[in-house]
């Protein structure tokens, strides 16, 4: 059940905490894992082998999908599957800050129903199950219902707001920035942020959880065109992710669509809330 999912996921969660602390700030062992994909630490691999180990052992009929294991076509056969980012912002890490989070969630039949966002040096652990609520250190937490573009604080990069990207017109808003994915949406559904947005290929394990608490504290979470995200697929990437509060949310997908700022609302595809 969803449920105990959860419990296992926070259990396991707070021992990746426990692993991670012993690397932190000690310089651990960095190599680059090439074509683009950036740097990993012996940290990174050890809360892997910890992950895969305790919570495979817990449920043997579950697929695995995680940034630091070898992906196999195995876990497309299996109703349910983790999704697991051992460290998500390694680069921060590395860098002695502690953005850095644990990034863990189970998918059933291509949703995802159990999920925990744990940042240990900062004490914060998020969770939620779908329909449960979500939750900040067990209090219940709601996404920002901003409605005014330009009063609107996202977590974006300076890329992401490329006038090319923006048909519509680029969002007039306040652009803050944080390294971890699954943090930035944990953000959304605490309401400190009004909006996370990112227009890049996305791995399913840097949103699959955040994707869950943002939806369960009440933001609308879409990928860039609309589309409720589906996870386990065969290629694990999604095409970006738009997370925000219903009014703000609808604003983004019509200028990414090419509607002026002053056009009347569209039409679409994306997920209302559950929180």
């Amino acid at each position: 059940m969803p449920e105990n999912d959860l419990k296992l996921l926070e259990e396991a969660a707070k021992e990746a905490g426990h692993i991670a602390r012993r690397y932190f700030k000690a310089d651990p062992e960095v190599r680059d894992k090439g074509d683009g994909q950036g740097p990993v630490t012996e940290a990174d691999l050890a809360v892997n082998r910890m992950l895969h180990s305790d919570l495979l052992q817990a449920r043997p009929d579950y697929g695995w999908l995680s940034e630091e294991s070898t992906d196999t076509a195995a876990r497309l056969e299996r109703p349910r599957v983790f999704i697991v980012d051992p460290i998500d912002g390694t680069r921060a890490f590395i860098a002695g800050e502690n953005t850095f989070a644990h990034s863990l969630a189970v998918a059933e039949d291509g949703e995802v129903v159990s999920a925990v966002v744990h940042l240990p040096m900062k004490g914060l652990t998020y969770s939620a199950t779908r329909g449960g609520g979500a939750f900040l250190n067990g209090e219940p937490i709601r996404a920002s219902e901003q409605p005014l573009m330009q009063q609107a604080r996202a977590l974006v990069t300076g890329a992401t707001l490329k006038p090319d990207l923006w048909p519509g017109g680029v969002p007039d808003l306040t652009r803050k920035f944080r390294p971890s994915l699954a943090y930035r949406m944990c953000l959304v559904a605490e309401g400190r942020y009004d909006a996370m947005l990112t227009l890049r290929p996305t791995w399913e394990w840097d949103v699959a959880a955040g994707d869950l608490i943002a939806c369960e504290a009440g933001a609308r979470v879409t990928t860039p065109d609309a589309a409720a995200p589906r996870y386990n697929n065969p290629h694990p990437q999604l095409s970006g992710m738009v997370a925000a509060g219903g009014p703000l949310h609808r604003q983004f997908i019509e200028r990414l669509q090419g509607a002026s700022p002053d056009a009347g609302p569209r039409t679409g595809h994306d997920r209302t809330g559950r929180g």
